[in-house]
């Protein structure tokens, strides 16, 4: 199934995060002898975290086959159990390996936030381990950790927006400088200055503030060649800056 577009979640961090929801919901659930949580966002891979090595084998299963509950629980966006797999007849091939490891239950309940996408599988030893009343306390505890993921991403988000806000702030201070060595140097206004600044940056494949920069630590020493029109080329070009 195609995750919806949505947030990426942060690799480590969130990994940390994932790992103790599954410890969480095993153990606020009497009769789950396991748990496997899995997640989703934006162009991510499913990341998944279990809490015995054994219970990984199931979710291969499913996502080799696409056949099991966890992608049933995903189609259907509600919680998709199995009270006996010993007469179950969906599933085949997760229902033997489910049987091999000793599973007789289990249930997946699934979690959508903003393009996330989270599952809990819970698994028992002995059938009809999980009713309605007994997964509550899981379908809780999803909902407050599938939140709290679309609020860690709103945070990194508003984090990165302001310091592209703060490196394009210093870059426009250093255009600003380096058009007023321009402006002085060869005694023009300020948009030919920056048009000629934006000419040299063209021509030397360099990004603008770049340019500026080295003009402002050189004091515009020299800056009479770098603005000298080389044989056949045209003064200024207009074109799209590269900032």
């Amino acid at each position: 199934m195609v995750p919806a577009p949505g947030p990426t979640p942060e690799p480590a961090a969130t990994a940390r995060e994932l790992s103790q929801f599954t410890e969480q919901a095993m153990h606020c659930t009497p009769a789950c002898c396991g748990a496997i949580a899995t997640l989703t966002g934006g162009s991510s891979e499913r990341r998944a975290t279990a809490t015995h090595p054994d219970l990984t084998a199931l979710l291969s299963v499913e996502l080799a086959s696409g056949d099991g509950p966890t992608p049933c629980a995903l189609e259907a966006g509600e919680p998709v159990s199995a009270p006996d797999l010993l007469t179950e007849d969906r599933w085949p091939y997760y229902r033997a390996v489910a049987l091999e490891s000793g599973i007789r239950s289990c249930l997946t309940v699934p979690f959508r936030r903003a393009g996330l996408e989270v599952t809990v599988s819970l698994y028992g030893f002995r059938p009809g381990a999980f009713t309605r009343a007994s997964h509550r306390p899981v379908s809780v505890l999803g909902e407050l950790f599938a939140e709290g993921l679309v609020r860690e991403h709103h945070y990194r988000a508003a984090l990165a927006e302001v310091d592209q806000l703060e490196t394009a702030l210093r870059s426009r201070a250093v255009i600003d400088q380096a058009s007023g060595i321009l402006m002085h140097v060869l005694g023009c206004g300020a948009p030919e200055a920056f048009d000629m600044l934006r000419h040299i940056s063209q021509r030397a494949n360099r990004r603008l503030a770049e340019v500026a920069a080295e003009i402002v630590h050189s004091k515009g020493q020299g800056i009479e060649e770098a603005v000298t029109p080389r044989s056949g080329e045209a003064t200024a070009p207009a074109g799209r800056d590269r900032y």
